[in-house]
C-alpha cells in the first residue's frame, strides 16, 4: 500500500488547505492510500519534512500553494523521493500546468493512479523553484498581493499588478546569458520561467517546458502605463509574446541585475536580492503527474 506524507501549509490562502483536509483524508482513505499529516512552520521546515518523507519511502505531498510545492520539490532534490501535488493555494499554477485538478479531493486521484516523471527545477543559490522567478514590476506586484487580506483567489494577483502600476517607474536591467550574450532592458520586468504560468493563470512563458533543461527568459520593455494596462489581459492567453516590447530567450543559466534594488520572487515568495544568477536543473525532481502520453 502506498504511504503518503501530507505536508500542509496551514496558512495558505487563508487556511484553504486546512479546511479541505477532512475531505482530502476521506478521499485518500477511499483510494487505499495510507497517509499522515505534518503541518509546516515555514518553507525551510517543509524542505526538512520532504527529506524525511523520502528517507522513509513515503510520497512527499505538498498541500498548499506553489511556494510550498516548490519547497517540497527542493527538499527532494538529490533523493529518490517522489513529489505529489495537492492544490491548496490561491494560484495553483503548477498543478494547472501539469493537468492536476485544482480541487484537492479530485487531485487525490493523481496520487493513486498517476505516473512518475522527472521534471526540471529552477535554482538560485541554495533556493529552488518550480514555476517562474521574476523581478522588477513583478517584485512590487507580488509584494502587494502577498500583503493583501481582502482580495481572495486568483484576483489577488491582478489586484497586485494594478496597485503596483500606479507608482511604477521604469527600471534598467542587465541580463547576461550563459552563451555570453548580454542585453540591457529598460522597462518593467525580467522573468526566468521553468514552467509556463504564474499569478493564477498568467501564461507569461507559453512555450516553456518542464522537461527541456532550459529557462525561458522573458523581458518586458518600457511602454506607457495605459498601453501596459491594455496589454495585461493578453498574458492570460500568452498573446503578449507577440508584442515587440516582449522578448523571449532560452538559456540554461542567466544573470540579472538592475539599476535599483529589487527582490527576486519565485512561486510567489521572495527568494533573493538582485543581482542574481538563475539556472535550470534538468530532471531534478520526480513528480506524480496524471497518467497519459
Amino acid at each position: 500500500m502506498t504511504s503518503i506524507s501530507l505536508i500542509v501549509n496551514p496558512s495558505a490562502a487563508g487556511g484553504r488547505a486546512t479546511r479541505a483536509l477532512p475531505r482530502v483524508r476521506a478521499r485518500l482513505s477511499d483510494l487505499g492510500l495510507e497517509h499522515r499529516i505534518t503541518l509546516t512552520r515555514d518553507l525551510d521546515h517543509a524542505r526538512e519534512l520532504a527529506r524525511a518523507a523520502a528517507a522513509a519511502g513515503e510520497i512527499a505531498v505538498g498541500f498548499g500553494g506553489d511556494g510550498l510545492v516548490g519547497a517540497v520539490a527542493g527538499g527532494l532534490q538529490g533523493t529518490d523521493g517522489v513529489l505529489g501535488v495537492l492544490p491548496g493555494g490561491r494560484g495553483n499554477d503548477f498543478a494547472r500546468t501539469l493537468g492536476i485538478p485544482v480541487d484537492a479531493p479530485a487531485a487525490c486521484e493523481v496520487l493513486a493512479r498517476g505516473e512518475v516523471r522527472a521534471l526540471d527545477l529552477g535554482r538560485v543559490g541554495a533556493a529552488t523553484f518550480i514555476g517562474i522567478a521574476s523581478c522588477g514590476f513583478d517584485s512590487d506586484a507580488n509584494r502587494i498581493a502577498n500583503a493583501s487580506r481582502f482580495v481572495r483567489g486568483n484576483l489577488v494577483y491582478v489586484y497586485g499588478a494594478l496597485r503596483a502600476l500606479a507608482s511604477w517607474t521604469p527600471a534598467t536591467f542587465e541580463v547576461e546569458f550563459d552563451d555570453g550574450e548580454r542585453r540591457r532592458v529598460r522597462g518593467y520586468s525580467v522573468a526566468a520561467a521553468n514552467a509556463k504560468a504564474y499569478g493564477g493563470g498568467m501564461l507569461l512563458a507559453p512555450e516553456a517546458s518542464l522537461r527541456d533543461g532550459l529557462l525561458d527568459v522573458v523581458t518586458i520593455a518600457h511602454l506607457p502605463k495605459w498601453r501596459f494596462l491594455r496589454l495585461l489581459p493578453t498574458v492570460f492567453s500568452g498573446a503578449h509574446v507577440r508584442q515587440p516590447i516582449v522578448e523571449c530567450h532560452r538559456a540554461r543559466r542567466v544573470r540579472v541585475s538592475a539599476d535599483r534594488p529589487f527582490l527576486l520572487y519565485a512561486d510567489g515568495d521572495p527568494i533573493a536580492e538582485l543581482p542574481v544568477e538563475i539556472e535550470a536543473v534538468a530532471g531534478a525532481v520526480r513528480v506524480l503527474v496524471p497518467a497519459g502520453p
